[in-house]
């Protein structure tokens, strides 16, 4: 018969563990309104942070806060190979842009975090008491399995064709004598401590998922690893103590996760806690080809955020996409408030998807040019002059150097002032790159014209001998229409589409010969307005090297 009580002492000598008791009263009930919900999010500081990562965040942040709950950040670096330096500011970095906002946890400022530390290997001493106390009930033990017997099991599972993993006849050092226990002790074996599962392969659970509604999961039967072999708790074993104890009421998780309920559900059961409770969030995918897929860190770029920001894509814009996923009603309620602040919206854990949400980036982009479209001058020039700011250029730095140049610039850009404000801009990025041929220092002219040089050249010192900066839209526009009729171009649209074959072209494709020679592009918006703001001796010279050039 084995002491238990010896044994957790010999395995876990840590004397910095507390009663079970003294944990219980320094991470008290929090004192919250009936109903708040305290939720979290919980990365692994491995410097990627993904779409899926803001898609369960804005959920379990909008329910905590519309019940008047609280969100916390946790860090999970039980895993040190996975660590990477920076990782946190990374994460808090990038959520922070998408305005997703933490009531505590690991690095919040401000908060009082009475429930931390945050980063789950300064929480050592909680999970060394809980180990130790399944050990002393007998619902622990010392596994001292190498990696060689661990794989050469996994193998001879396969061949079986059994299920993979260390449990029942398999569980090599379940059932060792206190001797053999301590032989190896003595020995110096490494070993890590595994639950002695309670759960039958057999036997079926009904779990009530907040999102998926009721499902079937098969009760654990695994003695999985609950502390490593440094002493460090895993992933499983952690999150089952600081959910406890950080009082958190729901968590909302990938399905991805599906797979280790069981675990988990055991975990709680054999610890005595209540288990907070669990909604399985739908992955993210998308159309490759003729097959639909789950979107991929190693194929898809778009699934980190790092992606969104260094494109510019606006912040509001990729939240209100993702919330058309995460709720089912969003995108009805957002045509009918188009200007609300996105927190209005009623969010319900029911309404969300429970199978694959499709994420299509064209559908993003034309959100973000709606969005984008809804900005004043002074807006759109904040959000270019942030992203210019990290991720643009020393030249398109220089663009914010005249505000009130810029500003006619985005004036004319956005459409406002006009009938209908433009959708031209879709991110930050494609803004800057749009706009630079109204800067000398980024007008780089490619100049495709569609006819000959010779006539070309010939109408683009027709127009610079009449051109005055002075004349009005209408003005300008007749002269436009004079050297056009010179060369033989059509100013009548009427009886240019009657027989078209009668002239080389209409007074369209002068316009546009203009354009290409001032802007380098065949498509712009109004050309008059442009040279305006170019200004008289910038539009001759371009004119003046567009001629040159041919």
């Amino acid at each position: 018969m084995i002491d238990w009580n010896k044994l957790a002492d010999v395995l876990i000598p840590d004397e910095d563990v507390k009663p079970l008791e003294y944990y219980e009263e320094i991470y008290p009930e929090r004192d919250l309104p009936k109903g708040a919900q305290v939720t979290r999010l919980a990365p692994s500081p491995t410097g990627f942070i993904h779409l899926g990562n803001l898609f369960v965040a804005i959920a379990n942040e909008r329910i905590a806060h519309q019940s008047g709950g609280l969100m916390y950040l946790r860090i999970e670096d039980t895993d040190l190979k996975r660590k990477v330096e920076g990782a946190v500011e990374a994460v808090k970095s990038a959520l922070r842009y998408f305005d997703i906002r933490f009531d505590e946890g690991a690095e919040i400022e401000g908060a009082k975090n009475a429930y931390g530390p945050y980063y789950q290997r300064e929480r050592a001493a909680l999970y060394h008491a809980y180990a130790k106390d399944l050990i002393k009930r007998g619902l622990a033990y010392p596994c001292f399995c190498t990696e060689e017997a661990l794989s050469a099991l996994r193998e001879k599972q396969t061949e079986e064709k059994k299920i993979t993993g260390y449990y029942g006849e398999y569980a090599a050092c379940r059932n060792l004598t206190e001797e053999e226990i301590y032989e190896n002790l003595k020995a110096g074996k490494p070993y890590v401590i595994r639950l002695r599962s309670q759960g039958n392969a057999e036997n079926k659970i009904t779990f009530r998922d907040e999102i998926k509604g009721d499902i079937t999961v098969t009760e654990n039967d695994q003695d999985v690893v609950i502390l490593k072999s440094d002493g460090i708790p895993t992933y499983h074993f952690a999150h089952a103590i600081d959910d406890h104890f950080m009082r958190t009421t729901l968590v909302i998780r990938g399905e991805e996760w599906l797979a280790s309920l069981p675990i988990h559900i055991e975990l709680f059961n054999v610890l005595g806690f209540r288990r907070p409770k669990y909604g399985h969030n739908c992955s993210l995918q998308k159309i490759d080809g003729e097959t639909r897929r789950k979107l991929s860190k190693r194929k898809d770029p778009e699934l980190s955020l790092e992606f969104y920001r260094q494109e510019g894509y606006y912040a509001r814009a990729v939240k209100v996409y993702m919330l058309t996923l995460l709720n089912s009603n969003f995108e009805e309620w957002y045509l009918k408030n188009p200007d609300a602040a996105l927190e209005d919206f009623k969010f319900s854990i029911g309404k969300m998807g429970k199978s694959g949400a499709l994420f299509d980036l064209n559908k993003l982009s034309d959100i973000s040019k709606n969005e984008l479209a809804k900005l004043s001058v002074a807006e759109m020039i904040d959000f270019l002059q942030a992203w210019t700011e990290e991720f643009g250029s020393d030249v398109q730095k220089g663009y914010f150097a005249d505000k009130a140049y810029l500003e006619k610039v985005l004036t004319l850009c956005m459409g406002i002032g006009g009938k209908k404000r433009r959708k031209d801009f879709c991110t930050a990025k494609q803004a800057m790159e749009t706009i630079a041929y109204f800067f000398d220092e980024s007008f780089e002219p490619e100049y495709a014209y569609r006819f000959e040089n010779s006539t070309v050249k010939t109408i683009l010192q027709g127009f610079k001998a009449v051109y005055d900066y002075a004349d009005d839209c209408s003005a300008w526009f007749d002269k436009v229409k004079a050297v056009a009729n010179e060369m033989g171009f059509a100013t009548d649209m009427k009886a240019y589409k009657a027989n078209p074959e009668a002239f080389p072209g209409n007074v369209s494709d002068v316009a546009e010969m203009l354009r290409i020679a001032t802007t380098g592009l065949a498509n712009t918006p109004d050309l008059w307005t442009i040279m305006q703001i170019l200004g008289k001796d910038r539009t001759l010279a371009r004119l003046d090297k567009a001629i040159s050039v041919l």
